[in-house]
């Protein structure tokens, strides 16, 4: 399962694999590994099989038998949609999500659903019903959030690759964690179909363990869908063509200072974004160090409540499904019910306030980052936590929200922006875990990121790096 998704889909097209066969190699892996990881919240086997063993050499479709793991905040017909919340514990899925249907579209086998935080709230991955996701590079740490049993399901090879999505990093973040590529796509590039018109925040992704893997998933989940209030205006090629040739010589931004001011960056963080801007400018392109417009004190606190008020609304929906009126203190953990409390303060009016006076903030940034065609930070201000650090029933579970920023301050504000952003795993620790850098692009971005990703990942080889399991 560490083989490229396009190499195997390749194998079973000319029948020198069958699909049942990697979908069994699959589902022994994850028999074998998951007791100690915890990636998974269900799996789905013989459904899983039955799909491959109507898959048959000559599959047209692009991923025809690849096994693969859904998030479990995305719908899967006839599996359980939890969110990682007791509240929705047996609530069974009656259709698949739109981006599940496009993966089953391109020829992907489900194999099961993977782990969040309770709603996707944390950047890490340990919710209370099920326990938590581990890192396969370290079984103390965390995989990272919200994506997190995807990551870990990935970086120990028990799918070779796994769906998530980002609203304030939960790609990226786990990506970093676990030595993986992961691209949150400008807003609005995937559908959010069927529930949504439009989110401003969160986008649907994967994470794997090439820029051209993720290339050929973009690919496969952009687009527009009938009904869709707001989306991205398509790209000029195929992400897959734009990612496999080089990208010309470029301006790139470079910055350690964090959005939060008194974030503390770790030096092997701060290290390793000078090592790729040096590495940037070994290739060619011009790189400079820049502050950005970003340290307002109050840019945080504006993207915590707006960030807070959709995961009410997320917690409301729940409720809904569940059959009540509106959720309980005793239905979800402390951080949710706090951050539920928080959001009913505020007003309808308050809120479209909230977000015009956010996008407003992000105008300007954008604005101030236009004369470059990329940005390069950190991924994360600290080495992946220990399990325990961000605890979400905490005495003050707005506390735990508050510190797990400390964690993570550079990957919300492209939540806020809507740009493109990948975290690439360039180099690894001296304290043996992956080391990550992030890549930040133009509104509508995605073809020159990953055409410099993969430029980068020509330069510095990763793929091919394994977690001690």
């Amino acid at each position: 399962m560490f083989r490229s998704p396009l190499e195997l889909a390749a194998l079973v097209r000319v029948g020198e694999l069958r699909a049942r066969e990697l979908v069994e190699c699959s589902l022994e892996r994850i028999a074998e590994l998951d007791p100690q990881v915890g990636a998974f919240v269900e799996l789905d086997a013989d459904g899983a099989i039955a799909q491959a063993d109507a898959i048959a050499p000559g599959d047209p479709r692009p991923f025809a038998g690849v096994p693969l793991a859904v998030k479990n905040n995305r719908a899967v017909k006839g599996l359980r949609l939890t969110q990682g919340s007791a509240l929705l514990r047996d609530f069974v899925a009656s259709y698949d999500h739109g981006v599940v249907a496009r993966l089953r579209a391109a020829g992907f086998v489900i194999v099961g659903t993977t782990k969040l935080p309770e709603f996707g709230i944390l950047p890490v991955t340990e919710p209370a019903v099920g326990g938590p996701a581990r890192n396969p590079w370290a079984l103390d740490r965390t995989p990272g959030g919200s994506s997190g049993g995807a990551a870990a399901a990935v970086a120990a090879g028990m799918v070779p690759l796994a769906h998530g999505n980002d609203g304030g990093g939960s790609l990226r973040i786990p990506a970093a964690c676990c030595g993986l590529v992961g691209l949150k796509p400008q807003r609005h590039r995937v559908s959010t179909a069927p529930e949504l018109g439009a989110s401003a925040l969160v986008v649907d992704g994967v994470l794997t363990r090439t820029v051209a893997d993720t290339a050929a998933l973009l690919d496969v989940l952009a687009g527009y869908v009938p009904g869709d209030a707001a989306w991205a205006a398509p790209p000029s090629e195929a992400y897959a063509a734009a990612a496999a040739r080089p990208p010309g010589r470029l301006r790139i931004a470079l910055t350690t200072v964090p959005p939060l001011p008194d974030a503390t960056v770790d030096a092997l963080s701060v290290g390793a974004v000078h090592r790729a801007g040096a590495l940037c400018e070994s290739l060619g392109h011009s790189v400079e160090e820049i502050v950005p417009p970003w340290q307002a004190d109050d840019i945080a606190d504006l993207f915590g409540s707006y960030f807070g008020a959709h995961v009410a609304l997320s917690v409301y929906f729940a409720a809904i499904a569940a059959g009540r009126d509106a959720p309980t203190a005793n239905d979800v953990e402390p951080l949710s019910w706090a951050l539920w409390q928080r959001a009913m303060l505020l007003s309808a009016v308050q809120f479209q306030v909230l977000q015009a006076e956010l996008q407003r903030r992000m105008r300007a940034l954008i604005a101030f980052l236009e004369r470059y065609d990329a940005l390069l930070t950190p991924a994360l201000a600290e080495r992946p936590l220990p399990l325990g650090v961000l605890d979400s029933a905490a005495a003050d579970p707005l506390a735990t929200f508050h510190r797990s920023g400390y964690f993570t301050p550079f990957t919300p504000i492209f939540n806020a922006s809507g740009q493109p952003a990948v975290a690439v795993p360039l180099y690894h620790g001296d304290d043996g875990l992956p080391l990550a850098v992030q890549l930040a692009g133009r509104p509508g971005g995605e073809a020159t990121l990953l055409a410099l990703s993969a430029q980068l990942e020509a330069a510095e080889p990763w793929a091919e790096r394994r977690a001690p399991l």
